[in-house]
Order: structure tokens, then sequence, then C-alpha cells
């Protein structure tokens, strides 16, 4: 696959310019991988979604501002495929909410972005760290979302990016692991 004539959406360069692109943001997860996710975490609230891709009974929409402060996930297990245009504002809600009782969460972002501030500053420092909360867990190929109005082709169409799971996981600091 060539990258040539690709253009990124969504990301912060373009979405500074010209607003996020609500179609691009409303990546939402596949199912298989997300059925997968449950069996292993078993989530009970989905911070990140819309009434059509919402993956549990409890969600937050983009109106209810998941990624605002005043929300309490204290004792949830938290689902979050964040809009890719703000991730770092959703990166440090999780340190927020993980801080403050937050149970465990588990947000999924593209892998391409290290580079970026949000990466440098609030996941590399803390990833993987014998005592530490935050584990980082690279997926293997690439994910085809789905999106409103999309139908699914028989191959192609996914993103020129992988994805990694960043996971905030309080039980074995409450345990005494950590």
């Amino acid at each position: 696959m060539s990258l040539v004539g690709f253009a990124a959406k969504n990301h912060p360069q373009q979405s500074r310019r010209h607003g996020a692109d609500d179609a691009t943001d409303n990546r939402r997860t596949p199912p298989e991988l997300y059925g997968l996710l449950y069996a292993e975490f078993g989530f009970t609230v989905d911070v990140a979604a819309s009434a059509d891709n919402a993956k549990c009974a409890t969600y937050y929409t983009a109106e209810d501002d998941g990624s605002d402060p005043s929300w309490s996930w204290i004792g949830e297990r938290v689902w979050c495929n964040p809009p890719y245009s703000n991730i770092g504002a959703w990166v440090e809600k999780a340190w927020v909410q993980s801080k403050q009782g937050c149970q465990l969460i588990v947000m999924l972002v593209p892998a391409n972005r290290t580079e970026q501030a949000w990466w440098q500053d609030l996941v590399e420092p803390f990833r993987d760290q014998p005592n530490g909360r935050l584990t980082v867990r690279f997926l293997r190929g690439r994910l085809r979302f789905d999106r409103p109005g999309w139908t699914k082709p028989a191959k192609g169409d996914r993103p020129p990016f992988g994805c990694c799971l960043l996971i905030w996981d309080a039980a074995p600091v409450e345990r005494g692991e950590r």
C-alpha cells in the first residue's frame, strides 16, 4: 500500500485549521475486537459513544461530553474509543479518573502518534512501568472501522495506521502488586 495521495483527516494539524470532521471522528469500534475486549475486561460504561454505536448500556455521547472533568467514573470499567481529533484531552481525563477511583479504563488510540505531545507527556513516561498503572498493548494489523452510512467492502478501506490500547488498571495497585 502506498501513502502517496493520502490525506489525513482529523489529525491535529488538519482539525486546528478546518475543525474536526464528525464523520471521521465517529470511528466505530469493530465488533470482533470489542467482543474480545469485553470478554477480558467486562466494561460497564462507554464514555465516547453515540446512540447508534454505544458498546455498553451506560454511555456518554458528545452532547454529554464524556471528556468533561465533571463526570465521575469511580468504580467503573470504562471503554473509550475517543474522537481522534482530540485524543490528548481524553488521555488526560483517563489519568485523572484513574487516580480518583476508576477501576479500569481501556482506550483505543492510533499507534502512529507517538511523536505527539499527548503521547510524549501522558503515555511514554509512564507506560509499562513495574510500579505503574498504565499498560500499552499494540494491536496486530490494521482495524477496519465502521462509520455512519458505510458498507463494508470485500477488502481494503483501512486507515494507514495501526492501533494500540492504553490500559489503566487500578486493581494491581489496590492489591499492592504495583
